[in-house]
């Protein structure tokens, strides 16, 4: 089974969307997704459930969590949202940065835009990875 974990500061947007969508196109046979942060808030932003809910993705019961040694012990991959010195790191996991912008407070156009841009790269690292249905 492969793992990756979305990770970013407060675990309330970007990397909820990410392994949201890695969750729903990945064959789950073959590989999942948990997201994490090292500053987790204490909810998903409003407007990244609104935007997920638009493609029938539900967040409502995600909840941020705490990156911890724990749950990345059997990971294959990070994978950060671009938090630039904030970003998460865990010593001998691979890594991959996506520099996107974090959508709290921003209009629901530019969040649309933001999951957008998070849902083709997600697609882009499935099938890279040889990991769909």
């Amino acid at each position: 089974m492969h793992k990756v974990i979305f990770a970013c500061v407060h675990n309330a947007g970007r990397s909820q969307m990410a392994a949201a969508f890695f969750n729903v196109l990945a064959d789950p046979t073959k590989a999942q997704a948990v997201s994490a942060g090292t500053e987790p808030g204490s909810r998903v932003h409003p407007e990244v459930l609104s935007v997920m809910q638009e493609v029938g993705i539900d967040l409502s019961f995600a909840k941020p969590q705490k990156l911890t040694q724990e749950l990345a012990n059997d990971a294959a991959l990070l994978i950060t949202m671009g938090c630039g010195d904030k970003c998460p790191y865990v010593p001998g996991l691979c890594r991959d940065d996506w520099p996107l912008r974090d959508p709290k407070g921003l209009p629901i156009e530019e969040v649309r835009a933001i999951r957008d841009e998070v849902r083709a790269r997600v697609q882009n690292i499935i099938a890279a990875e040889s990991l769909g249905t």
